[in-house]
């Protein structure tokens, strides 16, 4: 690989879409000081990956099926901690940054940044500078300064039943194990769920299921 030496920076990426995390990692190891040592699908694989490859970074999508990149964060700080974390992503909302950071990120970058300004981020953040994302940076200190409410509360917006459901899909949930658990049928299972994702702006029950976990419903 074009980056590898010996002081190149081992990085591994990790994202659940094929098409960008190699995309990434083709970009990322044409560039100098910069050796891409391995590849995940999701967070669990990226501990996994990190550990074995002896990676220095972790470039971390932060929304990822099953594990996902904070949840990975906390793990990767436990088994490798001297390998730091830089989230990579497309979603710049405060509480996806403010947890990141609380997880142990050293960087929450969007993805449509160049890839050289990437790479020259990844060397940064390893010489101990957090790096930030423009946007980020300016959600990051709203949450910071803000003296108003925190986000609106799940109750104001679904009713209590739905809250059941989001909680239990937070924890990996079926919905025949849904159905089972609240004594409803299935059928009304997947309306509750249906109106749950469209109330709440998500695409999928992933979404909802790493949106339940980001708000403590387990």
């Amino acid at each position: 690989m074009s980056g590898e030496g010996a002081q190149a920076v081992r990085v591994v990426v990790a994202d659940d879409q094929r098409l960008v995390r190699e995309s990434v990692a083709a970009l990322l190891d044409l560039q100098e000081g910069i050796a891409v040592v391995g590849t995940a699908a999701d967070g669990r694989e990226a501990v996994e990956v990190a550990v074995a490859c002896a990676a220095d970074l972790v470039l971390m999508d932060v929304r990822m099926p099953g594990t996902d990149g904070i949840a990975a964060t906390r793990a990767l700080r436990e088994r490798r901690p001297e390998c730091l974390v830089v989230m990579l992503t497309t979603f710049d909302d405060r509480d996806s940054i403010v947890e990141a950071m609380r997880a142990g990120a050293r960087g929450y970058l969007l993805k449509d940044r160049p890839s050289k300004d990437l790479a020259d981020a990844i060397r940064t953040a390893c010489t101990g500078v957090v790096q930030f994302d423009p946007a980020a940076a300016a959600s990051l200190t709203a949450a910071l300064t803000s003296g108003g409410p925190g986000p609106e509360p799940v109750s104001d917006r679904l009713s209590g039943r739905e809250v059941e459901v989001l909680r239990l899909l937070g924890a990996g949930a079926t919905n025949r194990e849904i159905a089972a658990r609240l004594f409803l049928s299935e059928g009304t299972v997947k309306n509750h769920v249906s109106r749950i994702l469209a109330r709440l702006g998500l695409r999928d029950r992933t979404q909802a299921a790493i949106y339940a976990r980001d708000r403590g419903l387990r």
